[in-house]
């Protein structure tokens, strides 16, 4: 149809992964009996070494003009790689994609800036990349600089620019190239909250007022809700559910709560395993409210990983968050080196103030500011039960909220 600016049919992605350690991780004594295998035994080697993964599979749909659509889905679920494709950086093993108009992009940090360059240059340099004209950047420069907010570092080398700084520029050249079609990755969960409450009432203008078309991939539920009317839920690489966003939400809320207990699962960015989760272990796990919560993760890593940050979600029985706590965004920030190894990090909450209810625990690791490895919503469920809180107190009545603050009242 005429309306109908974006359309995906059957659309699959597969790499070839390599399995065990990565070379460049063994010591001599450890390649040199694999060498010999590999020679002796070549096809049963090859064999061994790699495999097939889709990250996409028959994947499927059709998008109109002027529709902000979300794209959501666990790690690992095929977002990125979808928004890849639709960005011409990578191309498709098998299907076929109709766009039709200008795409701008906004994947990753710093993506399209040459570090030597100064902010100015970069204006230009990423906007051609990004099909731009001279005349059209000359039109919008103020317009651009005005959005990013950088104005007094124009002239310095975006190699000294913080993460920050890089979103705002990057987001302000995408935004401004008067795109037919908007595609914004969970690349701005690094900017600051002003600036991301700006960028996605760009994104709404850009929607609502221009007749733009966005793709907006994002674990921020309440943005989503927000800025999308239609959803679609990947799962494993394949079209769980589209349709209404508010149906597509409590499509993805009901599959996480069926998921119960936790499951072990690897970072793959870093190679790092997940191998446990545990809440109050020393006391068999019974969580008790007004009472401390000691969650321990327990990490196995191909190698050393530094200065990460590691961050605790809690949410309620529909996975909207509710409380989010970090090792870099803390009165006493403290560095956390993943070790070659066996690695355990512990997170202790001195007083959980928590209603009666259904919980959940949530996890993710990144580079601070700069880039998620792992976003994980809900890894594993928690209840407090109404028989541990004290009777006739408000924390067990329905309806008034999840989270109890200690106050007094006064006349």
């Amino acid at each position: 149809m005429a309306d109908t600016v974006v359309k995906v049919e059957g659309l699959s992605k597969k790499y070839r992964i390599r399995q065990g350690e990565h070379a460049s991780y063994q010591t001599l004594r450890e390649a040199l009996p694999k060498a010999l295998h590999s020679f002796f035994h070549p096809f049963k080697a090859a064999r061994e070494a790699e495999e097939d993964f889709w990250a996409l599979k028959d994947v499927s749909f059709e998008i109109k003009r002027g529709e902000c659509v979300g794209i959501i889905g666990r790690n690992g679920a095929g977002k990125s790689t979808l928004l890849k494709i639709l960005s011409r950086i990578t191309e498709p093993t098998t299907g076929r994609i109709e766009l039709r108009g200008r795409v701008g992009s906004l994947l990753e940090v710093g993506t399209g800036f040459h570090a030597e360059l100064t902010g100015r240059e970069n204006i230009y340099l990423n906007g051609t990349i990004l099909g731009m004209t001279k005349k059209e950047l000359d039109r919008k420069f103020d317009e651009i600089v005005a959005f990013s907010e950088i104005e007094k570092f124009l002239d310095t080398p975006v190699k000294r620019y913080s993460s920050g700084m890089y979103i705002r520029l990057a987001f302000a050249v995408a935004a401004n190239l008067d795109p037919e079609i908007l595609i914004v990755d969970e690349v701005l969960a690094v900017g600051d909250a002003q600036f991301q409450k700006k960028c996605l009432g760009k994104m709404s203008d850009v929607a609502l007022k221009e007749g733009k078309t966005v793709l907006f991939v994002s674990h921020n539920m309440g943005a989503v809700k927000k800025l999308c009317q239609r959803g679609i839920l990947l799962e494993k690489g394949m079209k769980k559910i589209e349709g209404e966003i508010a149906t597509v939400l409590d499509e993805y809320a009901g599959h996480v709560v069926a998921e119960k207990g936790f499951t072990p699962f690897k970072i793959k960015e870093i190679d790092v395993l997940v191998e446990k989760v545990s809440l109050n272990e020393e006391s068999g796990g019974l969580v008790v409210p007004f009472k401390p919560l000691k969650i321990d993760i327990e990490l196995d890593a191909v190698r050393d990983i530094g200065k990460v940050g590691i961050g605790i979600m809690i949410s309620n029985d529909d996975t909207s968050g509710m409380v989010f706590f970090s090792n870099t965004k803390t009165i006493k920030n403290m560095d956390v080196t993943i070790k070659k190894g066996k690695n355990k990090v512990s997170c202790l909450i001195h007083n959980l103030n928590l209603c009666s209810g259904q919980y959940w625990l949530g996890f993710c690791v990144d580079i601070p500011y700069v880039k998620f490895y792992c976003y994980e919503l809900a890894l594993l469920s928690f209840d407090i039960s109404e028989g541990l809180i004290e009777p006739g107190s408000l924390a067990t009545l329905p309806g008034y909220g999840h989270v109890y603050l200690d106050h007094e009242w006064r006349m």
